[in-house]
């Protein structure tokens, strides 16, 4: 397979196009470096164009004829309120993208959608809820859902399948900074031996997911899953006091949280999602917990990741 992988400097982005290559796959990354990183592709051996997506001229014919699609390229930091950039970047360029992947005869795109589009609403988080958005990224995700249900029911020969990511962790999210993971920003805290700031109670909770399972929720779903919007997630609960004890497990640390008062009166206290469409469609499931993912990403063998 030769497949196009946009955002490919980025945080999934990246993981994805070196686990194409290690497949023996031949994959192109595609990124304007906005957020991406080159560091993240230590070992990339494919092409790559630097281009903003919405430029077809810049990348079109660069890029040559491909199998799949996988799109990661977005705006993904929910503190961005530039509503009109927002939706450039996450929706335009994606309406281009298919446009483009149309005309080349490429039967198969798989986008990056996001557990946002459910906003506060009940647990467990089904396909089948109305979307609630909360802000204007969450937003750009549930209008791309609706440009790739448009676009599928008018190609009828491509399949556009949409991931809803809940809260990724993992390797290569360091130069996200300030959006990455919580559980990034924890380990931080504590491998400089302060105690992990958390807020009080420490029983709020997510669902967590390896970004190496979310890779292959993308291989797996490219292969088989029809067109559609579903969940990637564990489907299991983690509080921030069992995040904390997973990191002073994985650091050989014993810090205690230091609780602080919620100063946010919009803040999710719980987030979880329910796998069940995806294990049914196309066969993926989580296959790491959130306490060996976080041993595997971050245990002594993996200290400077």
């Amino acid at each position: 397979m030769r497949a196009l992988v946009t955002g490919a400097a980025g945080f999934v982005g990246s993981n994805l196009a070196l686990r194409l290559e290690a497949e023996g796959h031949e994959a192109v990354g595609l990124d304007d470096f906005t957020t991406g990183d080159f560091r993240n592709l230590q070992g990339f051996k494919g092409d790559f164009a630097a281009a903003d997506l919405c430029d077809l001229e810049a990348w079109a014919d660069r890029v040559g004829p491909v199998d799949a699609v996988f799109h990661q390229a977005a705006v993904t930091d929910t503190t961005v309120t530039d509503q009109k950039r927002m939706m450039r970047a996450n929706v335009e360029a994606f309406q281009a993208l298919l446009g483009w992947a149309a005309e080349r005869g490429v039967k198969t795109v798989v986008y990056a959608s996001s557990a946002g589009v459910y906003g506060d609403g009940p647990v467990p988080m089904r396909e089948t809820a109305e979307p609630r958005p909360l802000n204007v990224y969450a937003f750009s995700k549930r209008v791309m859902e609706k440009v790739a249900a448009d676009f599928a029911k008018a190609h009828p020969k491509m399949r556009v399948v949409g991931l809803r990511y809940f809260n990724v962790f993992g390797p290569r999210e360091l130069y996200k900074k300030a959006a990455a993971s919580m559980i990034w920003q924890l380990a931080l805290q504590m491998r400089a031996g302060q105690r992990p700031r958390i807020f009080t109670g420490g029983e709020q909770y997510r669902d967590h997911i390896y970004v190496k399972d979310v890779v292959q929720a993308n291989l797996l779903a490219a292969k088989s899953a029809p067109s559609g919007a579903y969940n990637v997630c564990t489907g299991k609960k983690t509080t921030f006091n069992e995040i904390v004890r997973f990191l002073n497990a994985a650091l050989g640390t014993k810090l205690e949280p230091d609780y602080f008062k919620n100063p946010y009166s919009f803040y999710q206290n719980e987030t979880l999602g329910d796998p069940a469409r995806a294990q049914k469609a196309f066969g993926w499931q989580a296959g790491f917990s959130v306490e060996k993912g976080v041993q595997d990403y971050l245990g002594a063998a993996q200290a400077k990741v």
